[in-house]
């Protein structure tokens, strides 16, 4: 299933619709930063540098920045998320910038709007000046929506990296940055031509056949079997992951979560653990 940029502005606007002071700050900072080159999520839910998993009110992943609204009838500490989101798409910010306005006073009163839409309006001008600084660098990747869920970006640019929140709407879309050349695929594994490695599609949450779990740093993967049987040995494996789950707008997405090899130490007869190895991939070596 796909949306239309305009259905996701909306739909994301929707999501923050019955929280009066979040709803007003994301919706004048985009009405005023007007720069439809600047990608946002709304309530993007990310890991950050102290490893705590949080829920963002606004997020700018190609500005490396994230923006928290500190409403009076809640504190920061409210916004760590539970188990129950781990299907949701999470983004390691490590190294990213986080921002904060507080819209209430000492007493937990609403602040004065005038003041508020100073703190605003000089967020925006941090923002536009940010902009300016990535494309300086050559960092700034404009947001081209339609190409969103495409590996031609991917393969232009020769890589696919962790932190640049890198998903799929199918396994074929996938597999294209690792050389494959056919139609649709739908099996849980393929192996990249003329190596040792595949590509892998997991359910990293419990299923029918599977009770399957990333951890909170995102790198370790451990499967078990549902009923706790005993598994076949494990043998040395390194795999691309891209997990399945279901994003928030109910889209069936692939997430990129790096390279994963075997732990043959801490395997059981009972579980299977992979580690993360790598968080970016060189394309430029399967094509």
């Amino acid at each position: 299933m796909t949306i239309s940029k305009e259905d996701y502005i909306l739909r994301s606007f929707s999501k923050i619709r019955h929280k009066k002071w979040e709803l007003y700050v994301i919706t004048r900072i985009i009405h005023l930063l007007n720069d439809p080159e600047i990608e946002y999520v709304c309530q993007q839910l990310v890991k950050t540098p102290e490893n705590k998993r949080y829920l963002t009110d606004l997020f700018f992943p190609t500005l490396e920045l994230y923006y928290e609204i500190d409403e009076g009838q809640h504190s920061s500490d409210q916004h760590i998320i539970s188990d129950v989101h781990r299907q949701r798409e999470i983004v390691d910010a490590t190294g990213f910038i986080e921002k904060r306005i507080r819209v209430f006073d000492e007493n937990k009163n609403d602040r004065n709007l005038y003041e508020i839409n100073i703190e605003i309006d000089a967020f925006i001008d941090f923002i536009k000046k940010r902009k300016k600084h990535f494309i300086l660098k050559n960092n700034f990747i404009p947001w081209d929506y339609e190409t969103k869920f495409s590996p031609e970006p991917h393969l232009k640019r020769g890589y696919i990296d962790v932190k640049d929140n890198v998903v799929f709407l199918n396994h074929r879309d996938t597999l294209r940055c690792f050389g494959y050349k056919k139609g649709h695929y739908q099996r849980a594994t393929w192996t990249i031509k003329g190596t040792k490695k595949h590509v892998w599609f997991p359910k990293l949450y419990k299923n029918n056949d599977w009770d399957n779990s990333l951890s909170d740093d995102f790198k370790t993967i451990e499967m078990k079997r549902t009923d706790n049987s005993i598994l076949p040995k494990v043998g040395h494996t390194e795999a691309i992951v891209f997990a399945h789950y279901k994003n928030l707008f109910g889209q069936i997405v692939y997430k990129f979560l790096g390279e994963f090899h075997t732990s043959i130490k801490e395997s059981t007869n009972y579980k299977w653990v992979y580690i993360r190895k790598q968080t970016k991939i060189n394309l430029n070596e399967y094509q």
